[in-house]
């Protein structure tokens, strides 16, 4: 079972990211995250009162790590865009600001279908997953034939070639 968050930012961050299609909450470590298809896109704990959250910003990471509450992720995490934001108890805690990175998070972290069924709304995510296989499905039939095409005419040409060259050799020793 999930733990009870302890700050109300706490909970005002959980219940966000449990807004996105395919979050749900898991504890690994003792730690309280998000995922989405068995991916973590943030932590989220509360200590004494203050609120830690990690999240993966591949585009806002560096100007993050210039505010004064913000460090790399730990255990090579930081490496990766991971930034780590730690308030104590007391301190404002801009939440508009974390449900920024909480998105940006699970933009980078969740499959393309769950981006595009976020971005397109609720109903249309089913369609959105369908018209990427069908372009994938193009691509790799026209990469196919080109493929293809290429290797029978080449494969043609040799067996012509070495048809010729087998049909005159023994004409040659006779």
């Amino acid at each position: 079972m999930s733990k009870p968050a302890a700050t109300p930012a706490e909970r005002h961050l959980l219940k966000a990211a449990l807004r996105y299609p395919g979050a749900h909450e898991d504890h690994p470590w003792g730690e309280t995250v998000v995922k989405v298809k068995g991916k973590v896109f943030v932590f989220v704990g509360g200590r004494e009162g203050g609120l830690t959250t990690t999240t993966k910003l591949p585009r806002s990471g560096p100007a993050a790590l210039t505010l004064p509450f913000t460090e790399p992720c730990g255990y090579g995490l930081g490496k990766s865009g991971w930034v780590t934001a730690r308030f104590e108890h007391g301190e404002d805690v801009p939440l508009d600001l974390l449900l920024a990175w909480l998105d940006e998070s699970y933009r980078a972290v969740a499959p393309r279908g769950l981006v595009a069924a976020l971005e397109g709304g609720g109903a249309s995510g089913a369609s959105a997953p369908t018209g990427k296989k069908k372009k994938a499905a193009g691509k790799k039939t026209t990469a196919g034939k080109k493929k293809t095409a290429g290797k029978k005419k080449t494969a043609g040409k040799k067996k012509a070639g070495a048809r010729k060259k087998a049909a005159s050799s023994p004409r040659t020793r006779a």
